[in-house]
């Protein structure tokens, strides 16, 4: 006979098994419209996991690493893992975890984690105890039908960056946002959403900064307290909440934790970090030989010329137009005999027209996104009613890339994936349309979102087959993770200054979201940009990390010679310093494949408890790589105020030295975009060359600009074309200053790959008048030299031929570049 005391025992276990496996729900009198996630009934703990049942909800949170944290919530058990966008495993951490009746308690070298458990709620706290971030009291997480959303406490003083492409101003607050990937030609500086979804922001509040990356590829919002003043909030409108909570003390490795998660960019071809002349469209191939021909009849650095939609058979993708185009092979290789690279436009909806070979393959295999009756979707785009591939579907992306060879045959160096929203006439794709979704079968409404970023990876991997050699690949949209495949650029944008300075906050905050590869159109897409606003637009575009020049159908031709001489000369000149900064461009974009950092970055990266940045005056000023300040004004300013933050700051043309934390009032013209060296940086340019098909002269050109902080530079080369890199082929060399020992020190260098320079000159900024210099402690002469970036502005009247030249005196020194190590003491 069982005893009282076992029969209750046994009826505990059984109450307990009952909760941790969610059969035993506790009921409420009257359902609530708003499903709140309850206490907590049940705790499993798996080294760094710990599975949570509560009353209305299952949970589990995963240590990732020291900083990373993962929390994964839903109202139905959880669903087998799986992501487009992270890629990265738990790392092994050293984990404590621990309970008591009120709360669950994580720690890990960096940061603690408190859940309590009546009601479930999280805190982050950093290892002083100092709150970074917390559930909302009373809100927590809830679902309101299928929709989910986690409700944060609004901290005081509180700071939102971020989101990837967003419109609106660089701190977020006050703001709500919806990332749904939209066509939106020619959109507002304030519309939302635009093209692409990365739901990653970083939150700032005394003196403490974290991120949030929510990882739900269901149409999504964040609320950073916008019709309120008590919480910020993310959610999606289905799926489980699944977010990352990364914290850092510095923006710059929450990034790279981020990227850690979702991934990093490959080394891009050499060529396509040049400047890129667009039209929509050039055409026939006489027009695009005329194009080329004047780029070089002009001196206007150029390496590449892209086709838009115009250069296919009737808007069919994967064909040539032979009127316009009679032997695509013949025009690429004259191409490249003129130094250039074509990129060609591919659009996802395939012609829906039987004897059309790429129509017929897909169809043949069955690659076609599905309506639940298992006919083939069809949307009307450019060619005419389409049917469109599943890029989620392992089979879709293998076909994409099996056309793509046509590409390659035909000598293609750059795919540019576009109208992948995806965008149809009408913009109201069904919700009831089916992907493969890698086997889990998902509808539009969870599929859309990542949909791009899955077009991008077919291009990529069917362009690397194809080409064999790294393809340049362009995107439209995207997801988080895009950066593993593809370049962005910022769609559809209008002729306006204001769009011009939105296109730069777009930049900067793709760059805080993960993704280094950028850029716009200059000039605008839509309308036609006066004079001074061509003038600055081109000026920005050279310190933009992808320099597209593109214009509508029906638009002013938008070449540089098109806006009259004065304007031909300024865009030569900018175009012509973009190519002599290359050696220094190339190794930031090194620096993105092992870090993740971004080539274009806001100031709030370095400088990110500096109010000052965040005014409305300063937001638009950004680093490009980690030595170049650009203060952007538009294009017709006459005077515009510029912040200078921490540090010495050096003009870049005059050398002229401006200490931190002053506000400047400055005269702005249409010659020259205001740009200013940071103390103690590194900077290695070049020669002047037409385009990365011209070798530069022998000799690398390091300038190093005297301050009061040690810094160093990873100066990187490789072939620029191959994925030899990955094994070894490539030249690093850490360069490094130091101002209290009065050194510079070159390491010795690393990789199987000589430099394509032989010699080393070193150019002295704000040193003032140095008599001597030793390397290696031996004694060597010092140079007098003049340092200029730019060829003086004709004076077009007739009693002038030219402006002054404007630079400054420097010393400098040349050195031979051996690989071992040497150090210059001055």
């Amino acid at each position: 006979m069982l005893s009282t005391n076992n029969w209750f025992v046994k009826l505990k276990f059984f109450i307990f098994f009952l909760a941790c496996t969610g059969i035993l729900k506790t009921a409420n009198a009257q359902e609530s419209p708003v499903k709140n996630i309850g206490k907590v009934t049940c705790v499993r703990i798996e080294d760094q996991a710990i599975n949570i049942t509560t009353d209305n909800a299952f949970a589990r949170i995963t240590v990732y690493s020291a900083n990373v944290v993962r929390v994964r919530i839903d109202k139905h058990k959880l669903a087998p893992d799986f992501s487009y966008a992270v890629i990265a495993q738990p790392q092994k951490t050293k984990t404590s975890i621990t309970q008591n009746a009120q709360e669950i308690n994580i720690a890990t070298d960096s940061l603690k984690v408190v859940i309590r458990k009546s009601p479930f709620a999280i805190t982050f706290y950093n290892n002083n105890g100092d709150v970074i971030s917390q559930d909302e009291t009373g809100l927590t997480t809830s679902w309101v039908n299928e929709s989910v959303t986690t409700y944060k406490h609004m901290q005081e003083g509180e700071r939102f960056i971020g989101l990837g492409e967003k419109t609106g101003d660089l701190d977020r607050k006050g703001n709500g946002y919806t990332n749904w990937n939209t066509d939106s030609f020619g959109y507002s500086t304030g519309q939302d959403p635009i093209y692409s979804t990365i739901p990653f922001y970083i939150g700032i509040h005394h003196h403490l900064n974290y991120g949030v990356f929510l990882d739900n590829t269901y149409q999504s919002d964040f609320n950073f307290g916008a019709s309120n003043n008590r919480f910020s909030s993310f959610g999606a409108r289905g799926g489980e909440m699944n977010y990352y909570f990364i914290y850092h003390t510095h923006i710059a490795d929450i990034i790279t934790s981020y990227t850690a998660l979702t991934g990093r960019m490959k080394m891009p071809p050499l060529w396509s970090l040049g400047y890129q002349q667009n039209r929509y469209s050039y055409y026939p191939e006489t027009e695009v030989f005329r194009i080329a021909q004047t780029l070089r009849e002009k001196k206007i650095p150029a390496d590449g010329i892209t086709l838009d939609i115009h250069y296919m058979d009737h808007y069919k993708v994967f064909t040539w137009d032979k009127d316009r185009f009679p032997d695509p092979k013949a025009m690429t290789n004259k191409l490249k005999d003129m130094g250039f690279k074509l990129t060609v436009i591919v659009d996802p909806g395939v012609k829906e027209e039987k004897g059309y070979g790429v129509y017929d393959r897909g169809f043949k295999d069955n690659i076609f996104i599905k309506y639940p009756d298992s006919t083939n979707y069809t949307g009307e785009v450019w060619p005419g009613w389409c049917n469109f591939p599943d890029f989620t579907n392992p089979k879709g992306r293998t076909w994409w890339g099996t056309e793509m060879k046509k590409y390659g045959a035909d000598g293609v160096s750059g795919i540019w994936n576009d109208m992948n929203e995806i965008a149809t006439w009408g913009q109201k794709m069904p919700d009831n349309i089916i992907f493969d979704y890698d086997g889990k079968k998902a509808s539009h409404l969870e599929s859309r979102d990542v949909y791009a970023m899955q077009m991008a990876r077919a291009s990529y991997e069917g362009a690397k087959a194809a080409f064999n050699k790294r393809p340049f690949i362009l995107t439209r949209a995207g997801y988080a993770g895009l950066q593993r495949y593809t370049a962005i650029w910022t769609g559809d944008n209008r002729s306006e200054d204001s769009h011009m300075l939105l296109g730069v906050r777009l930049l900067n905050s793709l760059g805080l979201s993960g993704v280094p590869f950028t850029g716009m159109d200059i000039g605008g897409f839509t309308g036609n940009p006066t004079q001074s606003l061509y003038a600055r637009w081109i000026q920005i575009g050279a310190f933009n990390p992808y320099f597209r020049n593109h214009t509508a159908v029906n638009t002013k031709s938008s070449e540089p010679w098109t806006y009259g001489e004065e304007v031909l000369e300024i865009s030569r000149n900018y175009i012509n310093l973009r190519y002599k900064l290359l050696p220094y461009l190339y190794s930031t974009f090194y620096e993105a494949t092992q870090n993740g950092h971004p080539v274009m970055r806001s100031l709030a990266i370095d400088y990110t408890f500096d109010k000052n940045i965040y005014n409305t005056e300063f937001q638009n000023q950004y680093m490009f790589g980690s030595s170049f300040m650009v203060a952007p004004f538009e294009g017709d300013a006459k005077f515009g105020k510029i912040y200078f933050p921490a540090g010495k700051w050096y003009d870049l043309y005059t050398d002229k030295a401006e200490d931190a934390g002053q506000e400047q009032l400055t005269e702005v013209t249409m010659h020259k975009l205001p740009v200013f060296v940071k103390e103690s940086s590194i900077v290695p340019m070049q020669s002047l060359i037409q385009s990365t098909a011209e070798k530069p002269t022998d000799t690398l050109t390091i300038h190093v600009y005297k301050g009061n902080v040690s810094n160093h530079f990873v100066y990187y080369e490789d072939d620029g074309e191959s994925y030899n890199y990955e094994n070894g082929s490539f030249y690093k060399r850490l360069i490094s200053y130091d101002p209290a020992k009065k050194l510079i020190t070159f390491n010795k260098t690393e990789g199987s790959t000589a430099s394509k320079f032989s010699k080393i000159k070193i150019v002295f900024h704000g040193f003032g008048d140095l008599s001597t210099i030793k390397v290696n402690d031996k004694s060597m002469n010092i140079n007098d030299d003049f340092s200029s970036v730019l060829t003086p502005i004709s004076k077009f009247d007739p009693q002038g031929s030219a402006n002054p030249f404007e630079g400054a005196k420097v010393k400098s020194i040349v050195v031979k570049n051996e690989g071992n190590e040497f150090s210059i003491g001055y």
